[in-house]
């Protein structure tokens, strides 16, 4: 029975940590976010199969650590700089139907990744995007070149001929 106890305390306590932290925090995983979410069952286990018989060492090292997320999660807000640090920069892949070798390169993104995401976004060529950009989520957004755009560069290619 104390093992049911124990499992309701920590459950309870859990959910009112993760209510309280807010659905931003773990909406989106980063790879910080799954480093902390791997952390809690580390941290829990030994007070629940009891081989620390005190759960408030679980309970004071749960509060740290969702402490540190909060802590992290305020510095980013207020910070660009750790914002960035802590959550990446994109990555610009494509720029004007040009892929950017260096940049795919240094991310491990194959151009058959990118002809993917045109196709899952309506796109048939290179030639129409005029952005692709590895989020530091680690999604892939595509930008399609507008009308203006193609207008724009064929009136560029244009006068550079002339």
């Amino acid at each position: 029975m104390e093992t049911v106890v124990r499992v309701a305390v920590l459950y309870l306590f859990l959910m009112l940590a993760l209510r309280v932290m807010g659905k931003r925090e773990f909406s989106e995983l980063t790879p910080f976010d799954l480093v902390t979410l791997i952390l809690i069952p580390d941290i829990v286990q030994e007070a629940l199969i009891r081989e620390d018989y005190s759960m408030t060492n679980a309970l004071v090292a749960l509060c740290t650590l969702f402490t540190l997320v909060f802590a992290t999660s305020l510095l980013s807000h207020l910070s660009e700089r750790m914002e960035n640090v802590l959550g990446g920069e994109p990555t610009v892949l494509v720029y004007r139907g040009r892929f950017i070798e260096d940049h795919m390169n240094h991310q491990r993104i194959t151009p058959d990744e990118i002809y993917s995401e045109l196709r899952r976004v309506g796109l048939e060529r290179i030639e129409q995007v005029k952005w692709v950009i590895l989020e530091p989520d680690g999604r892939i957004s595509v930008i399609p070149v507008r009308q203006e755009d193609e207008l724009e560069q064929s009136s560029e290619r244009h006068r550079s001929t002339t």
